[in-house]
């Protein structure tokens, strides 16, 4: 029987491999991608990583999991489909039918950017598409960029790169914006940002790098383009743990409740990373969340 399995082979779960041998654990990594990384993965240049500036993504990853690798943690592929509380031990149950007994569980899952699906989106991803203004922001600095989103990330967004990029503009495909007031009001203030209400964007143009947006005003069906070098997506985030039965209490969004401790609703079953309930999603808050889980499995155990 593992001390500990851990689902997620990104930058929280990788932690959590790291610390979990540091303490002297039996730990399984189980991942459903064959190089994991997590979301740093698909990231072309990392400049907020402490100690690492602008590493490539894919790098960074991989630096997590040769870390693990040497320090001996054992993976395993597969896809989870269930996770029972056995009271005296936990079984996680793989997609291919396998059962693998543990005394503790972390949930280390993630969660994916939601995406707009339109054309150019994907092909675009980290040549001017990104999902993150304050990860990629300073690559445009003087600039026209355009942000996709009405709530407090695409309002904070615009603010934040407002600073130093040329023109912002901010695309919301509704009358008003689901943010809060202050927020807008403050956007609003930007001399270089332009809202465009009740407009979505249909088509990403660039081949190497973003060169513009196709957009539709849906009240009037007026078709325009704008000339930008970069898209900051903000229409929210997905947790990935859909399709997983038995999991503990998640919010109205599916994200998995628990505090800095990472401890759940079900006692033995940990949360690190983007799954859990937090505000800054990271590479260096799933770390720490990573580290924070092995600590609450030591204590649940005893050791």
């Amino acid at each position: 029987m593992y001390d500990t399995v851990i689902v997620g082979s990104g930058p929280a779960g990788l932690t959590a491999g790291i610390y979990a041998k540091r303490a002297g654990l039996e730990a399984l990594i189980i991942e459903n991608t064959p190089v994991g990384g997590g979301q740093i993965a698909t990231t072309d240049r990392v400049d907020n990583y402490p100690g690492l500036l602008g590493i490539n993504g894919m790098e960074l990853g991989m630096k997590f999991r040769e870390h693990a690798e040497k320090l001996g943690c054992e993976f395993k592929d597969g896809q989870v489909v269930s996770v029972d509380d056995r009271v005296s031990s936990k079984i996680v149950k793989l997609e291919s039918g396998e059962e693998i007994e543990t005394k503790t569980v972390i949930l280390a899952l993630g969660a994916d950017h939601s995406k707009l699906g339109v054309p150019g989106e994907d092909e675009l991803r980290g040549k001017g598409v990104s999902y993150c203004a304050t990860c990629d922001g300073a690559f445009f600095r003087g600039k026209e960029v355009a942000v996709i989103g009405g709530g407090d990330v695409a309002l904070g967004d615009a603010i934040y790169l407002s600073k130093f990029v040329k023109k912002v503009y901010l695309i919301h495909r509704r009358d008003q914006f689901r943010g809060a007031k202050s927020l807008a009001d403050e956007a609003a203030s930007k001399e270089n940002v332009t809202f465009l209400y009740d407009t979505v964007v249909t088509n990403i143009n660039g081949s190497e790098n973003v060169t513009g947006v196709e957009t539709l005003n849906k009240k009037t069906g007026e078709k325009g383009t704008l000339a930008v070098n970069g898209v900051f997506i903000a229409v929210g985030t997905t947790p990935n743990a859909n399709g997983i039965s038995g999991l503990p209490e998640t919010d109205e969004k599916g994200y998995i409740k628990a505090g800095e401790d990472c401890a759940t609703s079900i006692p033995g079953v940990f949360v690190a990373g983007d799954l859990r309930t937090k505000k800054l999603r990271q590479v260096i808050t799933a770390a720490a969340d990573g580290a924070n889980a092995i600590t609450s499995v030591q204590d649940f155990l005893k050791i």
